[in-house]
């Protein structure tokens, strides 16, 4: 699998990424024995990128991941990334405090079972801490050795540029950028060049458009997909309307004209826009996998990648 580097670091990691928002959720990979066989295809296939979170089945899926570094998978093997800061539950709002950010990367090596992360990304804009606290956790983590890079997730384009500038000012360039990046998500319009300004390689999730894109949705919701799961339904229930639709048919059309499949023309849309370092895609079975890292090969006619890209502004 083709390695890249994460913005201007040097942290290499593979194209494609493996992301566990799934693990330890009912209707997903509920299991250590689903997680096992996952991790491991990844890792055969030349895969190094694994994505996770705190929040990910209220920390179930650090837990199962950690289980598979004992004899599944070689720690060593794997780029290990982690957020904290987004708080869970009901109610809850994002707590990116120097006591809360430290206190969660604790928690999340201690579920790992491991005693450093390779980067570790503050996974939310918090309003009422300063984005030079923000920076000195990120530095003390750094400094510590529980992370070897630092970087943000699901930050605007301006959010990110202060959380950058202020981590810079200390002298801890962040190196990645995680956000949502498909034909279907908006936000990547701002995101994109502010990280690119300030040197943060782009971890791109939800390529597939939290599966619409895949053409699984076209005519109803499959009984055994995520729409269909009560806990994961919410999630994909906004990307369902009539424009996602007519999206997801641009992209079924101009997969017919390549001879290859919808998934395959989605996750090549995302993965290759200037910037990403990893396309992260989240999947529940080994077939899913299969398909994703089949996919993995195409490179798009720029004449279609123009039209998409329009098709993405519009």
């Amino acid at each position: 699998m083709e390695e890249r580097t994460v913005g201007r670091s040097g942290l290499r990691v593979s194209a494609l990424g493996l992301g566990t928002m799934g693990w330890g959720t009912p209707g997903a990979v509920s299991d250590h024995h689903e997680a096992r066989e996952l991790l491991t295809a990844f890792v055969d296939a030349g895969g190094t990128l694994v994505d996770t979170a705190d929040v990910y089945g209220a920390g179930a899926a650090e837990s199962l991941l950690g289980e598979l570094f004992d004899g599944t998978v070689a720690r060593e093997d794997v780029v290990l990334v982690t957020k904290s800061g987004r708080g869970s539950g009901r109610g809850s709002r994002p707590d990116t405090s120097a006591r809360a950010l430290l206190a969660g990367l604790d928690a999340s090596l201690r579920r790992l079972g491991t005693d450093h992360v390779d980067l570790w990304l503050a996974h939310a804009w918090d309003p009422a801490t300063p984005p030079q606290e923000v920076a000195a956790a990120l530095e003390a983590a750094v400094v510590s050795g529980r992370a070897r890079y630092a970087g943000v997730a699901d930050h605007s384009g301006w959010q990110l540029a202060t959380t950058a500038a202020a981590s810079a000012a200390r002298g801890l360039p962040l190196v990645a950028a995680s956000c949502e990046l498909s034909l279907l998500a908006p936000d990547h319009a701002d995101v994109l060049p502010a990280a690119a300004h300030h040197g943060l390689g782009v971890l791109a999730w939800a390529p597939l458009g939290r599966g619409v894109l895949t053409g699984k949705y076209r005519g109803s919701v499959p009984p055994d997909s995520r729409a269909a799961s009560p806990v994961l339904a919410a999630w994909v229930e906004p990307y369902l309307g009539a424009g996602p639709r007519r999206v997801a048919q641009a992209v079924a059309t101009a997969a017919a004209g390549l001879d290859a499949s919808a998934t395959e023309v989605a996750l090549a849309w995302a993965r290759d826009r200037p910037g990403v370092a990893s396309a992260v895609v989240g999947v529940r079975t080994p077939g899913q996998l299969r398909g994703v890292l089949e996919a993995g090969e195409l490179e798009l006619p720029a004449e279609i990648r123009a039209v998409l890209d329009e098709l993405s502004e519009s």
